[in-house]
């Protein structure tokens, strides 16, 4: 399949080696190439106290790996006609009516201007104004200290989107690209437009045609023991990147399978709720190197995947002055709808070729779909945050190392 078996060996090398440093507690990573298996290897643990293996089968919390689902959905219902993507949220949201923004420079959050409703598509290119309570800035401490991230454990969808309704926009819509959790509220337009709760559309229109059995909302009783835990190097929130607090133990356990909220999730994040295994999301990605079919079912027309990968900025992320955490490099980077496209691999700082779709999750999880070599790469760890260590351009430089043709 064009790869060198000895090349490929250093990626184990890489594994183990970020194992071993106590990077991470363990990992997983998975490439094919032309829908064949070209490469897997799985090392150190999902369990450090138990000493419990990573394995195939390991579940994983994929955190913003699940945006690109969410966006496929609203593809998914946008194909039927349902609406377009220059509809305006509160088309579908009602609370989201009277939007305002907040003034240029402003240092608290009530010093705002009115401003235009966000669209659908505002809100799939991260461009709507809404953000993170991660980012720097006014809007994100007050999403802070209302607790507006999304977690498994906060409600109904419906009742935190209203709240987060509530809150002044960042910036005017289309002004600046700011990640958000924006993919959250199209969670809940999915759910208004199908009348569905997001985990059952997901379910029946998406994993159960893809064969994604092992991945859901909520970890089943019988899945706990495959459930991994999660790590973090920071002292404090793992979470709080605008506090981030370093030293201690560099793998400091932070959720686990007895006690996590992950074992009957109550929100249904589109954003980034989402737990499987990495041939799930292997099955995902191949639907879209595939052009939306996989599995003998088809989710998407060629055409809409084409569209959804095009870059859908004016430039890269970095032209429109984004002041956020990102889940992949800014320069050289434009952003489709549902992940990061290479615009000029030089710009972005890792080989990769020129319309590479991407994106990767809080606990250290990345994907990557390569259309030009027809290459699809998945890689688990859980390990927050997933600015931590540069693995994904070390990943990348060791996928093409080893490529040969």
């Amino acid at each position: 399949m064009g790869f060198d078996p000895d090349r490929l060996g250093r990626i184990d090398n890489w594994m183990d080696r970020y194992v071993n440093d106590r990077k991470y507690a363990g990992s997983s990573l998975l490439i094919a190439r032309g829908g064949q298996e070209v490469y897997f290897n799985a090392t150190g643990a999902r369990d450090l106290d138990a000493g419990l293996p990573f394995e195939r089968d390991t579940l994983a919390r994929i955190y913003s790996m699940t945006k690109p689902i969410t966006s496929v959905a609203i593809m998914m219902l946008a194909e039927q006609g349902l609406f377009h993507l220059d509809a305006p949220v509160s088309d579908f949201i009602p609370a989201f009516a009277k939007c305002s923004a907040l003034i240029e420079g402003a240092t608290s959050i009530d010093q705002v201007t009115p401003c235009q409703t966000p669209t659908l598509h505002h809100l799939l290119t991260h461009t709507s104004g809404l953000s993170y309570p991660f980012n720097p800035g006014v809007l994100p401490a007050a999403m802070e200290e209302q607790g507006l991230i999304f977690r498994a454990d906060q409600g109904p969808l419906e009742g935190v989107v209203d709240q987060l309704a509530k809150m002044p926009l960042a910036f005017k819509p289309g002004q600046h690209w700011e990640y958000s959790v924006a993919i959250d509220v199209l969670g809940r337009v999915v759910e208004v437009v199908s009348g569905q709760p997001l985990d059952e559309f997901f379910a029946e229109h998406i994993f159960a045609p893809l064969g994604m059995t092992e991945t859901a909302f909520s970890v089943p009783d019988a899945g706990l023991p495959r459930f991994a835990s999660l790590y973090t190097p920071l002292a404090g929130n793992a979470m709080a990147l605008n506090s981030a607090a370093e030293g201690g133990d560099p793998l400091r356990l932070i959720d686990q399978a007895d006690t996590s909220a992950y074992r009957k999730a109550e929100t249904f994040s589109g954003g980034g709720g989402l737990v499987g295994t990495i041939d799930d999301y292997m099955k995902f990605c191949e639907m879209i190197r595939c052009k939306g079919t996989f599995n003998g079912h088809r989710l998407l027309s060629p055409k809409t995947v084409d569209f959804m990968l095009r870059n859908h900025l004016p430039g890269d992320i970095a032209s429109m002055g984004p002041s956020s955490f990102a889940e992949q490099p800014m320069e050289g980077m434009g952003f489709g709808l549902g992940g990061a496209v290479v615009l000029n691999p030089a710009r972005a700082g890792a080989p990769g070729s020129v319309g590479d779709f991407s994106w990767g999750g809080m606990a250290s999880t990345f994907f990557w779909v390569d259309p030009v070599l027809d290459l699809s790469v998945v890689f688990f760890t859980q390990l927050s945050p997933s600015s931590s260590y540069p693995a994904r351009p070390q990943l990348k430089a060791l996928v093409h190392g080893a490529l040969l043709s």
